[in-house]
């Protein structure tokens, strides 16, 4: 059976919605990482390659691993909002080592799926049982017919990418998917924005949320999205 979803904080039929309202929180201290960030860490980091995902804290993720905690309770909310069933085929944008993809193999039996990564390191490292389904690519050009996919997720990524080139990923996820769900680093408040200059490692494009709107709106962005504020 599907979890619950808490709170009351899914509603359907609203773009901006979020999905990850189940994702475990963890306590960031965004200043002592701001002030420990270089621009050679970012240099670092940007390349997504061992030293992002499992070398030294300031480039990335300090060691980038499997825990169903994470995931696990996140799938049966985007089960539940988008009618997944195991006829429905997924493409998971900026999927790493395929995480996510398992956790909805694990949950959806029979479910189809298919991720990108621009990081070889990252593929090479994949689980196991998703390695064959994951494939080396750029979000700006996604090698995939017309509405290939039932949804297309793409979960902190898209704004790693420049601008115009972000345009180009979220024409392309529009193209290739039925339905969409993205999240974006972006800010409200003056406050939130000296938090993602302090906190941001890989973006190259972030932006006020209303900045983010209207951008979906030039491209033709039609899917759901959300926010990373840290």
């Amino acid at each position: 059976m599907f979890l619950r979803i808490s709170k009351g904080q899914i509603q359907k039929h609203m773009p901006e919605i979020d999905l990850l309202v189940n994702y475990p929180k963890t306590k960031r201290n965004v200043n002592e990482r701001g002030m420990q960030k270089t621009e050679d860490d970012r240099r670092v980091g940007r390349q997504f390659g061992q030293d992002y995902f499992d070398g030294d804290r300031r480039f990335g993720y300090g060691g980038y691993n499997y825990f169903p905690r994470f995931w696990q309770p996140v799938v049966p909310t985007f089960a539940e909002h988008y009618g997944l069933t195991s006829s429905s085929s997924i493409l998971d944008v900026g999927c790493a080592k395929g995480f996510m993809m398992h956790d909805f193999a694990q949950i959806i039996p029979g479910i189809k799926l298919q991720g990108i990564d621009i990081s070889e390191y990252a593929i090479l490292h994949a689980l196991d049982d998703m390695k064959p389904l994951i494939r080396q690519g750029n979000a700006k050009k996604l090698a995939f017919a017309d509405k290939s996919f039932d949804l297309v997720i793409s979960i902190n990524t898209v704004h790693n990418l420049p601008p115009e080139e972000c345009k180009q990923a979220l024409r392309e996820i529009e193209r290739v998917g039925k339905k969409a769900f993205i999240t974006m680093d972006a800010y409200r408040t003056q406050e939130e924005k000296e938090r993602m200059d302090a906190w941001n490692l890989t973006a190259l494009t972030y932006m006020h949320v209303d900045e983010w709107k209207a951008l979906f709106k030039e491209v033709g962005y039609t899917g759901d999205y959300y926010w990373f504020i840290p």
